[in-house]
């Protein structure tokens, strides 16, 4: 949460830009308030004319005009600097953890030769350095040599620390993270100046966000709307000077009226949100330490109909745990859970540690002093293929079924019968069966079990409410995988999954028009993450995963992608929620300010003064202030956006409809009415 104080730092730097954005240059990006600028210059024009020459109007009326035209400029202004100044609060937090460090460079790849000190800007890509506890890291790399604890909470902001090492999907270091203990040979990955966090710096201040496909479209469609309008409004002068010419009555309409008329016809509502609406999605990612490397993936992300979600650690915990002890032949579940407890004490594998809590828990079983009864514990080794101890006289060990079979006929002992139908029962539910034997003899079979993640089977039932089709994948047998799909309730799943059969699963549903979203941390997922549309990368992945990506999960939660396709859904909600509110904003405008534009050339219009607005110029007022202060009003609902709610595409588009749609044509009738009466009780018109 801000503090008081850095709220207001936001709200007086967002201040000061709006008044920097006024650069013409800058606004022309922003086609319907560069209109607006224009109308406000040439009214402020008008009123020197007015105060120094000869006006078409009284001076205090274009003067007034002129006023609010240059607060509906900088209130819209102020919005997008008020987005971007988040991102830039996130971006200062970020350059405060980048330091110019002395790095301990390395010949060669060795731990104990001989380093240089070199400043860590000094450092270039493929250089090999050193990092011990107690040193930061001083550059983007991937861990060569050694394993070590890092805090990274400088980046993700978590305190808790993480594991790197050497080889596998957690090699990924990132330069300004804290060694807490033992040590790493890295090898650089980015030049100065290239690293992630300059990266994540140059993505969260929003200056470079690109636009998103709909945005652009957007862009160009109230583009396309203030040309028309412009060119209509040119166009009325000549017509209304014509008319009072060939008749003889009333006055043509002035160019500061005209000027007005433009800026409420024109969708300056929408116009003036969206760059806010856009930059804003991206924060609400920030915030949820996900960095977009692209605003079109933030888009993307709300237009996605396929999850692809990794079973381990996304849909279950991510380690295996003991849930049941199933006995064999004559032994009993007792005698079989401290036969399995008895050969786990040694073992700090997690589904190890599960064995042992599990028969505390259940049989009050506390193990054995390893010392006092002269255990002996042998370690699971690739050969072997089991694991277990000897006390004695007795020899106790557990593995695979195949495995344990085979060891169980070697002791010239026979399999009971019952040991195959707990084993083929356990696989047909999902698990993975363990067996354990005393001096040759098969005792049962341990039940080990993926557990699904608490709440996953909802959060699943929520994205098929929004559309969207969940795909496990996997590298579980069918059987296996088959059962955990059942239990988690996703839609489908892939088994045995390869880098190949991910990258063909992609492309199948890319080909019939499915948009695809995916989590990966492996070289193995590169190729996948750079097919699918979304694609985001744990940022304790592997230089390859990160750099195919187009987004990056600062805190490694796979299950983020849920919450980054209801971010990207909201998004979309919200432009198209204020899109409907702008249009029918200015229908209910047209109704107000046009038959006040035009009363004093044709006085027949009064009669659709529908309104009872008091007179032509208070009417003209009240809707250009209206039209400036609506922007005020809707800039905390564009930075918040607008909730997406899990229903039917149909029911979704009836309440926008009905909330944004008809909301936008009464608002104006009733704000305008207030203002015009404010005005009247104050004389200002």
């Amino acid at each position: 949460m801000k503090t008081r104080n850095e709220k207001r730092m936001m709200y007086q730097r967002a201040l000061t830009d709006s008044i920097l954005k006024l650069d013409p240059r800058r606004l022309a990006r922003n086609p319907v308030m560069f209109v607006v600028e224009v109308g406000s210059v040439l009214t402020t024009l008008l009123l020197a004319q007015a105060l120094f020459g000869e006006g078409q109007e009284n001076p205090a009326f274009i003067g007034a005009i002129a006023l609010w035209l240059w607060f509906t400029v900088l209130f819209a202004n102020f919005s997008d600097a008020l987005a971007e100044g988040r991102g830039k609060a996130q971006a200062d937090s970020l350059r405060n953890a980048r330091k110019d460090t002395q790095a301990k460079k390395l010949r060669e790849a060795k731990y104990g030769t001989p380093f240089t000190l070199t400043p860590s800007s000094a450092l270039r890509q493929g250089d090999l350095y050193l990092v011990e506890a107690g040193d930061l890291l001083a550059a983007d790399g991937e861990a060569v040599q050694g394993v070590a604890s890092v805090n990274e909470s400088a980046v993700t902001g978590e305190s808790a620390p993480v594991i790197r090492e050497a080889g596998g999907d957690r090699s990924a270091v990132t330069g300004g993270t804290l060694i807490l203990s033992d040590w790493l040979i890295v090898r650089v990955t980015a030049n100065p100046g290239e690293g992630f966090l300059e990266r994540m710096i140059a993505m969260v201040e929003g200056a470079k966000r690109q636009k998103t496909p709909n945005e652009i479209a957007l862009n160009i469609l109230l583009a396309a709307f203030t040309i028309i309008f412009l060119v209509v409004c040119i166009t009325l002068l000549p017509f209304s000077l014509y008319s009072v010419n060939s008749s003889g009555l009333g006055t043509p309409v002035t160019i500061t009226v005209l000027v007005a008329l433009l800026v409420c016809l024109i969708p300056t509502t929408i116009g003036g949100l969206l760059p806010a609406i856009g930059i804003a999605g991206m924060d609400r990612l920030i915030r949820r330490n996900v960095i977009a490397l692209s605003g079109r993936a933030v888009e993307a992300a709300g237009d996605v109909d396929v999850l692809l979600l990794d079973k381990t650690g996304t849909i279950t915990l991510g380690n295996r745990q003991a849930v049941e002890f199933i006995p064999v032949g004559k032994a009993n579940e007792r005698e079989l859970a401290q036969a399995a407890q008895l050969s786990s004490l040694a073992d700090e594998t997690p589904e190890g540690r599960s064995i042992v809590v599990l028969a505390k828990e259940k049989y009050n079983l506390r193990g054995r002093d390893g010392g006092a009864e002269g255990m002996t514990f042998i370690e699971f080794t690739a050969q072997t293929r089991m694991s277990g101890v000897n006390f004695n006289g007795t020899e106790i060990r557990k593995g695979a079924p195949d495995t344990m079979l085979e060891y169980i006929g070697t002791n010239g002992r026979a399999v009971p019968a019952d040991l195959h139908k707990a084993v083929e029962q356990i696989a047909k539910h999902g698990g993975t069966p363990l067996v354990v034997t005393e001096n040759g003899d098969a005792l049962g079979v341990i039940h080990l079990k993926d557990i699904v993640k608490g709440g996953i089977k909802e959060r699943f039932g929520h994205l098929r409410k929004m559309g969207i089709k969940t795909v496990m994948i996997t590298g579980d047998n069918p059987l296996t995988a088959a059962a955990i799909a059942a239990e988690a309730g996703v839609d489908d799943f892939l088994a045995q999954a390869t880098p190949e059969a991910k990258l063909k699963l992609i492309r199948n549903y890319q080909t019939g028009g499915r948009l695809v979203a995916m989590t990966g941390d492996g070289t193995n997922d590169a190729p996948a993450l750079a097919q699918a549309d979304v694609a985001v990368a744990m940022n304790t992945g592997t230089q390859p995963a990160r750099e195919a990506a187009n987004m990056i999960d600062l805190d490694s939660n796979p299950t983020k992608l849920i919450e980054i396709v209801e971010i990207g859904k909201q998004l979309l909600m919200t432009r198209g929620s204020l899109t409907t509110f702008s249009i029918a904003n200015d229908v209910a405008k047209y109704f107000a300010i046009i038959p006040a534009a035009f009363a004093t050339t044709y006085p027949a219009l009064q009669a659709l003064n529908l309104l009872g607005l008091a007179t032509p110029a208070s009417a003209i007022m009240s809707a250009v202030i209206f039209n400036a202060l609506v922007i005020v009003a809707l800039i905390p609902l564009a930075l918040r956006g607008v909730p997406y709610r899990a229903v039917g595409a149909a029911q979704l588009l009836r309440d926008n409809l009905l909330l944004y749609g008809v909301g936008g044509l009464i608002a104006p009738f009733i704000g305008i009415k207030l203002i015009d009466l404010i005005l009247v009780t104050l004389r200002l018109t």
